[in-house]
């Protein structure tokens, strides 16, 4: 029992959790009558075992659950810093779509795929592919060719996280893929807005080009084109 005790308290098990082993292990001594204590005292060693090793099993798995979750945060921060240091993201970055101009483009200070960002602003409002649906892939590769970039030749948005050169984190002109009920969706990275989350122009947003803040957590790629 002592044992018990001092491997849960090893592991920072919460006081509730080492008063629920002691409680188990207390009704199988009480109700485990003296005469058969030998007989089964290899079966309360296997109990202790068992309940050592699940313990274990919990806890290693909460460990890694928090290293994946700090990885992420780690990826993010690196990007949104990235971002920063260049002089990409500022407060005006929250402002409505609608305040936004050509002129944002300029502050990434020649950073290699901010045209595509100036092209995609041309047809904000618009629907420069003539499709009713699914056309968000469809506008990415027009923009991509417009400025000289061979696409994905696809009209599905996930083509596009296997696509150029993966980055860590949201950088101008980057190509954001995201998931979203019934599909996926695509975009172009324009700047991070005051609570963190990415800028993106994107097309087949409520049916046109629209430039928005997304939801940072639906983001599984980002890319920079490379030819």
């Amino acid at each position: 029992m002592v044992q018990l005790v001092a491997f849960c308290r090893s592991l920072r098990v919460s006081p509730l959790v080492v008063a629920l082993a002691l409680c188990s292990a207390a009704i199988v001594a009480s109700v485990t009558p003296a005469s058969a204590k030998s007989h089964h005292g290899m079966r309360h060693h296997a109990y202790l075992r068992h309940v050592h090793h699940q313990v274990r099993r919990h806890f290693a798995y909460r460990h890694y659950r928090h290293r994946r979750h700090l990885a992420r945060l780690s990826r993010w921060d690196a990007g949104v810093a990235q971002m920063r240091g260049r002089g990409l993201a500022s407060a005006n970055a929250s402002l409505p779509s609608s305040t936004f101009s050509g002129g944002m483009a300029a502050t990434s200070g020649g950073f290699g795929s901010s045209s595509l960002v100036s092209e995609a602003r041309r047809y904000l409002g618009g629907n420069p592919t003539g499709r009713g649906s699914l056309w968000c892939a469809r506008f990415m590769n027009m923009v991509l060719q417009h400025e000289g970039y061979h696409g994905t030749g696809s009209d599905m948005a996930s083509s596009f996280a296997r696509y150029g050169q993966r980055v860590s984190g949201p950088e101008v002109g980057a190509i954001a893929v995201m998931g979203r009920r019934g599909g996926g969706h695509v975009g172009i990275i324009t700047g991070v807005d005051a609570q963190g989350n990415p800028i993106m122009i994107s097309g087949n947003n409520g049916n046109r080009v629209r430039e928005a803040p997304v939801s940072r957590g639906r983001i599984y790629a980002y890319v920079m084109p490379t030819s």
